[in-house]
């Protein structure tokens, strides 16, 4: 029986040259957090991949549920499934006969050897020769195929052991979450939200949400969803922390206050100005939303540039040129559109025009601006917020301050 193991490639960490280490190390680091809990024995770094070693006697089934997981994990390019041997050809040889049984369905093959050392005998040209020829006499009813074979057998032989497999499934690709920097989302309970935040994660932003609830003048449901769907977030360690603001109040102000039409980049330059001051409090260093572009009132190219000029730091909108049957299909793809597709009354809906302005001209919005207290409200509403941590292996959680700190 051989030690299984998971191989966690990785593509463009990489290409990360003289910092390539560090990026390594945090797709290390979270691959460890996510595994916790499950059968591990250690997880390495060797030859330019994470290998993930399991306990003996782990069964394929849970080593399947491992790889699929770690397949999820922001950084990885493609997990593979297999053993660890000695140094032995005829231990390869019958590695790679229990790999294949466990490659699934496939009609043809070919094997891919490397060695590292040249302290191992045979090269590589001969182990594919002699691995093949005894992959040939266990399933005498495959192909042999050197171009696009349905299925690739790799043995690798490193300088203490060789690592032997077969099933291979691809990963979510991008960057390990923590190696670029904090970012703070703007999280509703809706579809777009939740894919433009695991959008930013995959980029290797640690994501720290905050969520406008239209609490006190509306139920709480939406907090609950947003709730549910960071939970979803942080099956991968995509998000951190969640921020919630209850908005009700304050939207009920501005109703009273500015011309109907207005009123929503109203409330959304608010929010803006809250969630700067939440970022400067997170030392996060832009904004992102789900902004889509013409997809409703607010998302006009007048009124995002209205909105935007409420803040000095960079809002990032990943997907603003995305149409919303893409964001949908990634949002069943990530698990949260079951959640998002819930009924919540939130802020988005509440105390809206009948008409809203679809071109605002910054000068009448700065104008309707002028009598509101916005200072003082971000203030209040900051010192005010309700906190909730999540599972983040690149975020260490601290307590929330006091604005004024």
């Amino acid at each position: 029986m051989f030690q299984r193991i998971c191989l966690v490639h990785y593509h463009e960490i990489g290409l990360k040259g003289h910092n390539r280490s560090s990026f390594e190390m945090r797709l290390l680091k979270n691959v460890e957090a996510m595994l916790d809990g499950y059968p591990v024995v250690t997880v390495r770094k060797i030859s330019g991949r994470v290998c993930v070693f399991l306990k003996e006697e782990t069964e394929y089934d849970l080593a399947c549920e491992i790889a699929d997981k770690l397949a999820c994990v922001p950084g990885t390019a493609r997990v593979s499934s297999g053993y660890k041997t000695e140094r032995d050809i005829d231990e390869i040889g019958r590695a790679a006969v229990d790999a294949m049984h466990e490659a699934g369905r496939f009609e043809s093959f070919k094997v891919a050897a490397r060695r590292s050392h040249t302290d191992f005998e045979i090269d590589s040209m001969q182990m594919n020769q002699l691995v093949g020829s005894l992959l040939c006499e266990a399933f005498p009813e495959k192909k042999v195929q050197m171009k696009d074979p349905d299925l690739k057998v790799c043995v690798e032989v490193v300088q203490s052991s060789a690592y032997v497999y077969a099933r291979s499934i691809p990963g979510v690709g991008g960057l390990p979450v923590g190696s670029s920097g904090r970012v703070m989302c703007l999280l509703s309970s809706g579809i777009d939200s939740p894919v433009a935040t695991w959008r930013l994660a995959r980029r290797g932003a640690i994501c720290i949400g905050v969520h406008f609830s239209g609490r006190p003048q509306t139920s709480a449901t939406s907090e609950y969803l947003v709730d549910d769907i960071a939970h979803v977030l942080e099956k991968t360690g995509c998000i951190a922390r969640v921020y919630t603001v209850p908005f009700g109040d304050y939207q009920r102000e501005i109703a009273g206050s500015v011309p109907p039409g207005l009123r929503v980049i109203m409330y959304r330059r608010l929010m803006f100005k809250v969630a700067q001051a939440l970022a400067a409090r997170e030392k996060a260093g832009a904004l992102v939303t789900g902004e889509s572009l013409g997809q409703v009132a607010s998302q006009t190219l007048e009124n995002i540039a209205a909105t935007d000029s409420a803040v000095s730091m960079p809002v990032f909108r990943p997907l603003i040129g995305t149409d919303k049957q893409e964001i949908i299909a990634q949002a069943k793809e990530l698990g949260t559109f079951e959640i998002s597709s819930q009924d919540a009354p939130d802020c988005c809906t509440l105390f809206m025009p009948r008409s809203p302005e679809t071109h605002a001209k910054l000068a009448d919005v700065l104008e309707a601006e002028k009598p509101l207290p916005i200072d003082a409200w971000v203030a209040e509403i900051v010192e005010n917020v309700e906190v909730r941590d999540y599972a983040c292996p690149a975020y260490k959680p601290k307590k929330p301050q006091p604005a004024n700190s």
